[in-house]
Formats: structure tokens, sequence, C-alpha cells
């Protein structure tokens, strides 16, 4: 069973989601918040589908449902990858290198550097994000496991 994040956490998390300070995230501050990480082209049904996963309004109450939700039979690395995905929307598994800032990305076991050292970017200039998960849950590059 997936240890739960502190609520803390989940309310800092819902406090940068509500964009607008208005107590509720709706689409424009989910729009909003896709834009803050660079993703500009969310369709309207897009979001309209992610708003429909809500049983009403999503105030904190309803937004700690819908996270627990979320992570209820999940494990740290598919929580980790389902979080990079929004950036892979073909789910090609990588990310373009362009798109890639270690320090955006809070992976406590790591320093930047070391992001850079044991994560580098291939030779097309993309990470591969799903042995980056597998190492943070891990503990453990797939390529050196099978060997």
């Amino acid at each position: 069973m997936p240890e739960k994040p502190p609520q803390g956490d989940i309310q800092e998390a819902f406090t940068i989601m509500d964009q607008n300070r208005d107590g509720v995230i709706d689409k424009g501050d989910l729009r909003d918040t896709f834009a803050a990480l660079g993703r500009l082209n969310v369709s309207n049904d897009e979001l309209d589908e992610m708003m429909k996963e809500a049983s009403g309004p999503i105030n904190f109450t309803i937004f700690l449902a819908m996270f627990g939700e979320k992570l209820k039979g999940t494990d740290p690395e598919e929580t980790i990858l389902n979080a990079f995905k929004i950036f892979d929307p073909e789910g090609k598994g990588i990310l373009r290198g362009d798109e890639y800032e270690p320090s955006s990305f809070s992976a406590d076991r790591f320093t930047e550097e070391e992001m850079f050292t044991n994560f580098p970017l291939d030779v097309a200039g993309n990470l591969d994000y799903k042995n980056l998960c597998y190492v943070i849950t891990h503990g453990e590059n797939k390529e050196q496991e099978q060997e």
C-alpha cells in the first residue's frame, strides 16, 4: 500500500492549482496550471473531461478525495510516471531535452548535478523518464539490473 502524502503537501498542490485564489479549481485554473507547466495546447475537451471527474465544484475537500482515489491501488513508480505523462501526451516515455529541467522535477534522492549525470539526454536530446522513475522508486537503473 503506498504511503499517503502529508495533507500539507496536498494543500500546497491545491493552492498552486487554484490560480485565481478563489478556493475552487475551475477550468480556467486548470488551463493556467498547464500553461505554467509549459503545456499551452490543452483542448477544451481535455479540460472538460478533467472537470467531469469531480462530483461538483473542486474545493479542497473534493480535491483531497479525488487525490486519494487516484492514489488508491497505485505504487510510487506508477504515481511518478503519471506525473511525467502530463508532459508526454503521446505516451512515448521520453521528454524532449528542451523540456527537461532537472530542478523542476523534485526527486529528493538526487541533486540537480546527479540528475544530469545519472540521467543524461540520449543522442536525440531526450530524457527517458520511465527509467528515471524506475531508479527513483527501485534504486537501480533497469539496464544495470539486467546485466
